[in-house]
């Protein structure tokens, strides 16, 4: 596998990615990047509120903004938001400048890990247990087709994903 500068974390919304990335970011002494904390950071807004101002649409424009501006660096641990692959550009530069990791988990760890959905956006519209079925089956192909690994994140602890994260990293060098 071709060496890449940065490590970055994708998946369905309550795989862990932000809590494993700073994890793992101080296990290998790198630093560690939230996606979405950087766009709410940067809009002075919670992400709900750039999708009730924006839309979706909005929102997606922001996020591939922060992701350049992010993948300008070496040496970070990005978590990427649940829909950062719905954009082919997104996860070009991902691939090109990343380890791209999918962490894999099934809709019952979702609906544990999400609760209500509050805060989340693309979970209303419908009973919770649907909308994430929906989602997670329209994203699956695109997780895999954008990640060179994928590591199972379901019934995990963060530390247990991240040592095995920290393996896959050292042996792409």
């Amino acid at each position: 596998m071709e060496r890449r500068e940065n490590l970055a974390l994708i998946g369905f919304m309550g795989a862990g990615k932000s809590t494993v990335g700073a994890a793992l970011a101080r296990r290998l002494g790198m630093d560690f990047v939230d996606l979405d904390g950087v766009i709410a950071g940067e809009a002075g807004m919670s992400i709900p509120e750039i999708f009730d101002r924006e839309g979706e649409e909005g929102f997606r424009e922001r996020e591939s903004r922060a992701l350049r501006k992010e993948l300008k660096g070496a040496g970070k641990v990005l978590a990427c938001g649940g829909g950062i692959v719905l954009r082919p550009e997104n996860v070009d530069l991902l691939r090109e400048r990343c380890l791209v990791v999918y962490l894999r988990v099934d809709r019952n760890t979702v609906l544990n890990r999400v609760g209500e959905g509050e805060g989340r956006p693309l979970l209303a519209g419908g009973p919770l247990p649907r909308r994430v079925e929906e989602l997670l089956s329209e994203r699956e192909e695109k997780y895999l087709r954008a990640s060179h690994a994928v590591v199972e994140a379901g019934g995990r602890t963060p530390e247990g994903i991240a040592e095995e994260i920290a393996g896959i990293w050292k042996e792409s060098w």
